[in-house]
């Protein structure tokens, strides 16, 4: 992987994109009245990764694997940083879907659907970046502390192992060239 010397160096990587792609979001809502119109398929292929890369894949791999390992090493489950983290990602599942429920009245310029959908994504965009504020500067710190040796080593095995999945028949490579491709 090459990527595994911390527990959690790929996901931090993956932070990157995903910060990268919630201001490409940003910048779409970002017109000016009577300006250009919105890019709804730009928007809707935003939503495809956040859901499939930032969810399936990258929260997965938080959830299923680097959470339960901080509860080996003594971090509690139901409180602290690893229940803040779980609940904003349940928001940001919530912001999605509002999102992906909205994207198409919206497009009909259906004005109501349109805010709701400008809302979702102001939302989630709000919550992602300071979400992985939170995990980068505190949490992913303590847990480079905490999970070392042979733990690090297994844990990063099934990130690999995680990163091989497909998500709706996409790779996790052909996510980040969605990612690539909304960045332009």
């Amino acid at each position: 992987m090459g990527l595994g010397s911390t527990p959690t160096a790929v996901l931090r990587d993956e932070h990157r994109l995903i910060l990268e792609v919630a201001d490409a979001l940003d910048q779409l809502f970002a017109v000016e009245p009577g300006g250009a119109a919105l890019d709804f398929d730009a928007v809707d292929r935003c939503i495809t990764f956040f859901r499939l890369f930032a969810d399936a894949c990258h929260h997965t791999k938080e959830e299923d694997l680097l959470f339960p390992e901080l509860e080996r090493a003594g971090l509690p489950h139901d409180s602290g940083p690893i229940a803040v983290m779980l609940n904003e990602h349940e928001q940001g599942r919530v912001f999605v879907r509002a999102m992906a429920d909205a994207i198409e009245t919206a497009r009909t310029g259906e004005s109501s659907s349109l805010a709701d959908l400008r809302a979702a994504a102001d939302g989630f965009v709000s919550l992602i970046v300071a979400h992985i504020a939170k995990e980068d500067g505190v949490l992913f710190n303590m847990a480079d502390g905490m999970i070392v040796g042979p733990e690090c080593r297994e844990l990063c095995a099934a990130y690999d192992t995680a990163c091989s999945r497909r998500f709706e028949g996409q790779s996790k490579e052909d996510l980040e060239r969605l990612g690539a491709a909304i960045l332009g």
